[in-house]
């Protein structure tokens, strides 16, 4: 938020110099989300407009008459190159004002309103402004009330923001979106798998193993939410080789068991710890409000934990099966794979240290 809140600082400065220079390749988006219509401002600089509109020297468009004679293609420009959607519905029926001319920012504004039937969960925004200046950037500032409760940056990489509205509805939004991001999330992490196959191979009580996936899930809990509200963000050249080393550990550790006491809950809540700040990324560039932030959080842990149960029940079941029928089996099974977990994991570390951008 102070990042945004700096460059925003900047821009505002920067557009009082000459537009001829073009200092300001920016355009900004206030987004108003009300219980039945979305209200939207956008601010765009003459010279961007200028350009394509055909209007030599730009600056003439803070000029009343030109302006006036130039309003439709100005609404039609902001009308066709900024998208609006509520609950997954576009939004193609707003009603658009005359643009207005900013001269202290050498800027126009357009103001907009789209009416909404029930009140909105989502509202998404998609955007690329002016496509001819690949170093434009827009702006984007979502309010409820007066307050602002999100702001993103869209420029030719990212073109779209979906924002969760602080409204019962846009709980249950963030809910459908995150718990099974959460589901997928386990599901597909092949080291994630991996560990949790380590952590199952010497067996125990169906209750017991419950109990060590739920300490990875607690502490994963703790450093994605430490991370994606930017109190600890550690970088990811140290966390992804800690986490390929959890791997080898686990692995190590059941090869060195001789019936002592078990410590794969402390080995899981070890992983979980490492491997909640390999994710707090992917939720901190979604530029979620914090309230939203929050409840995908714990929506995403949900998931996790839903879709861990699941593995475990039934990995559980088959290594239970297999020693049932042959304890000398059961053994050499826990062996072999205990070997398998520590090769995945020393891979993985080599990989990720000494091959960061992939190995040819």
């Amino acid at each position: 938020m102070k990042r945004l809140a700096g460059l925003g600082l900047f821009a505002a400065l920067a557009s009082a110099a000459p537009a001829a220079a073009h200092p300001v390749p920016f355009s900004f988006v206030d987004v108003r989300v009300e219980s039945g219509a979305v209200l939207v401002t956008v601010v765009a600089h003459v010279f961007d407009l200028g350009h394509d509109l055909d209007v030599a020297p730009p600056e003439r468009l803070l000029e009343p008459a030109v302006l006036g004679a130039k309003a439709g293609d100005v609404a039609d420009l902001v009308r066709t190159r900024l998208r609006l959607a509520s609950n997954g519905r576009d939004l193609a029926s707003g009603e658009w004002s005359a643009p207005e001319a900013l001269p202290e920012r050498q800027s126009i504004q357009v103001r907009g309103r789209f009416s909404l039937e029930s009140a909105p969960a989502t509202v998404t925004l998609s955007t690329l402004m002016f496509p001819y200046d690949p170093a434009h950037q827009t702006f984007v500032n979502f309010y409820e009330g007066d307050e602002v409760t999100s702001q993103a940056i869209l420029d030719r990489g990212r073109t779209r923001i979906e924002y969760f509205a602080g409204t019962r509805q846009g709980v249950w939004a963030v809910m459908r979106r995150f718990v099974p991001e959460g589901a997928r999330h386990m599901l597909t992490g092949s080291e994630h798998l991996v560990f949790l196959f380590g952590l199952l191979l010497l067996g125990g009580s169906l209750r017991h193993l419950a109990f060590v996936v739920t300490a990875f899930t607690a502490a994963h809990a703790l450093t994605l939410a430490l991370a994606a509200l930017n109190v600890m963000t550690p970088s990811l050249q140290f966390v992804e080789p800690g986490i390929a080393l959890s791997i080898v550990y686990v692995g190590a550790d059941n090869l060195m068991v001789r019936g002592g006491r078990d410590v794969r809950a402390w080995i899981a809540a070890g992983f979980g710890f490492i491997h909640g700040f390999g994710f707090a990324g992917v939720l901190r560039e979604m530029d979620l409000s914090r309230r939203a932030l929050g409840w995908s959080l714990f929506s995403f842990n949900v998931g996790v934990e839903v879709a861990q149960l699941l593995v475990v029940v039934a990995l559980a079941w088959a290594l239970a099966a297999l020693r049932a029928r042959s304890e000398q089996a059961g053994r050499r099974v826990a062996f072999a794979g205990s070997i398998v977990v520590i090769g995945a994991g020393t891979l993985w570390f080599v990989q990720r240290v000494f091959f960061p951008g992939g190995m040819a």
